[in-house]
Formats: C-alpha cells, structure tokens, sequence
C-alpha cells in the first residue's frame, strides 16, 4: 500500500482557493494547484482521486470559508441582519472571482425553489425570529421584510462582484442602509 502523501488535504485546498479567489475557478486544475503548492500531481491526485473530487471538495471548502465571513457577526436582530448584509457586500468587493462562483454560477451546488429559504433556513431562521421579537411583529413580517432586503443585497452585490457597479464601499454601505430602510418604510416597522 503506498504511503501517504507529505502534502495534507488542507494545504491542498487552501492553495486551490486562493487561486479560485485570485484567477476564477476556471484556472483551478490539478497541474496549476501542483505548480502553486511546488509538488507533482500525484498528492492531488492522491487525496481527491481525479479533478472532479476536487471540485466537490474545494466547493466545500468555498462555501464554509464563504459562511464564516458572512456569519461572523455578534448582534441580534435587526443589527445582524444588517452586518450580514455589510459581509456579504464585502466578499463582493474583496473577493469577486469567489463571489460569482458561489453565489451567481452555481458553485455552490444550492438553488432554492422559492423565496422563504432566505427567511427560514439556518441562520437566517434565528435572525428573522430575533428581527420579530426585537420589532415586536409577526414571523411572517419579519420573513418578507428578510426575503426583500435579501435580494436587494444579493442583486447590489452582484453588479458589484462582475463590476457592472463601480462605487465605493461606503457608498454600497449607504445604499444598503437606504434600502433598509425603505423596506422598513414599507412595512410600516
């Protein structure tokens, strides 16, 4: 039985991000990752069988290094909701290629079949219970007023990922905030 490789399967995946992030999951390969890391195919080979477990496992990779900067936030309510959306503006800014391949190509591997997965599911589940409680209103308020701001974010972040948008952070900051607070307006919060 050989030996196993002197190269760990994190390291790996480490270098195959940051090429993601740098040059675009086109450019990530195995001869590319083995020429960034300065070893042969083989340990690449070794720890994910052909290019097709690599990209099972770098798109793993991506999503919790992705999920870890979006959720690292400390308030409740109405202030996380809000911080996560300041995160996820900031993935597009910091690290567009990563962006497009999550959360405009597919790279995730996730679609949703309709619009109550941005207020129900994980996390956004516990912050649209905490915008109810805080706002003292109904689940289903705080769900649509979620679902709203979501898209908006999603739709902001995008033309700033692909640089349709070119504005500064502060400026997408304020445009985030005034959207809030329209939707906020709108449902008489």
């Amino acid at each position: 039985m050989p030996s196993s490789p002197k190269i760990p399967k994190e390291l790996i995946l480490d270098k195959a991000l940051k090429i993601l992030i740098r040059d675009g999951y086109e450019a990530v390969n195995i001869k590319a990752l083995a020429k960034e890391i300065g070893c042969s195919t083989q340990p690449i080979s070794w720890h994910f069988g052909n290019m097709e477990g690599l990209r099972k496992s770098l798109s793993e990779y991506a999503q919790n290094y992705a999920i870890n900067k979006l959720f690292d936030i400390q308030d409740n309510g109405v202030e996380s909701f809000f911080n996560l959306g300041l995160n996820y503006l900031d993935i597009a800014f910091d690290e567009p290629k990563l962006f497009v391949f999550l959360f405009m190509n597919g790279g995730s591997g996730y679609t949703a079949n309709n619009l109550s997965v941005f207020s129900d599911l994980g996390q956004n589940a516990v912050i649209t219970e905490q915008l109810a409680q805080q706002l003292n209103i109904s689940q289903e308020l705080a769900g649509a007023y979620v679902q709203d701001l979501t898209v908006y974010t999603h739709g902001l972040a995008s033309y700033i990922a692909t640089g349709v948008l070119n504005i500064s952070r502060e400026e997408a900051r304020e445009t985030l905030m005034r959207a809030g607070t329209c939707f906020f307006d709108k449902y008489n919060f």
